[in-house]
């Protein structure tokens, strides 16, 4: 039987114990009446281990950490997704957690509706949550980092991946596959996907002026979140 993995919120120098704290400890020693003796996988530091349960209480569930097991890195993809409605949004970036992104980054952009980039900054510790939670459900052994939210000018400066792709629905002959194809193997990624009525006109400019490549997913108009999907399903199949 698979063992249920916990990503720790602490943890010694020496990796030999690690504790979850608030909700999870609640949830573990609650919900799941947890036990001490009993075995799970803990991820501490970015490892991942066989754990025992040494003690429960309702805010802290300590682990002693034992052998160390082999773990699947994340995709070296930086996933940048405009700010859309947020439960379309949410479940797209739970997804992207799932289909291995190593960081989201969400866009204010031009045509995000005004309320949704007002209230953006608020959601940010949901969207981590949800991507802490994606993460043990989906046995990663890291959290993908979620950035605060901010103007894609703001934001176009940061980014430093060699390799950076823009799904463009005015594109109609590059696909994502060639562009994957000819990229050099190992690479970092950067994907833009954007909100609903696209780019506007200054903002495909801004991509042109650093260095983006335009590609298509095909002929079909897509969601945003089945995009983001679409495209890191596609980057995991080509350079897995």
């Amino acid at each position: 039987m698979t063992r249920r993995r916990w990503i720790a919120d602490q943890w010694n120098n020496n990796r030999t114990e690690a504790s979850l704290l608030g909700d999870q400890a609640t949830h573990l020693a609650r919900v799941l009446r947890a036990q001490p003796g009993q075995i799970f996988d803990v991820v501490a530091d970015g490892f991942l281990h066989r754990a025992e349960v040494a003690s429960v209480h309702e805010d802290k569930v300590v682990f002693t950490l034992h052998e160390e097991h082999e773990a699947d890195s994340a995709q070296p993809v930086r996933l940048l997704l405009a700010v859309f409605k947020f439960d379309h949004l949410e479940w797209g970036i739970e997804k992207a957690t799932e289909l291995g992104a190593a960081r989201i980054t969400p866009v204010l952009a031009r045509r995000t509706e005004k309320h949704l980039a007002l209230a953006a900054a608020k959601r940010v510790e949901r969207w981590r949550r949800i991507v802490r939670e994606a993460s043990q459900q989906s046995r990663r052994s890291d959290v993908p980092e979620v950035d605060d939210p901010a103007t894609l000018k703001q934001l176009l400066k940061s980014i430093d991946e060699p390799v950076k792709l823009l799904l463009a629905e005015t594109e109609e002959e590059n696909t994502l596959r060639a562009a994957l194809e000819a990229a050099p193997q190992g690479s970092s990624i950067a994907l833009a996907i954007g909100p609903e009525g696209g780019w506007a006109p200054d903002e495909m400019q801004l991509f042109r002026d650093s260095g983006w490549q335009h590609v298509t997913l095909g002929p079909r108009i897509l969601r945003a979140e089945t995009a983001a999907i679409a495209a890191l399903a596609i980057t995991s199949a080509l350079r897995s």
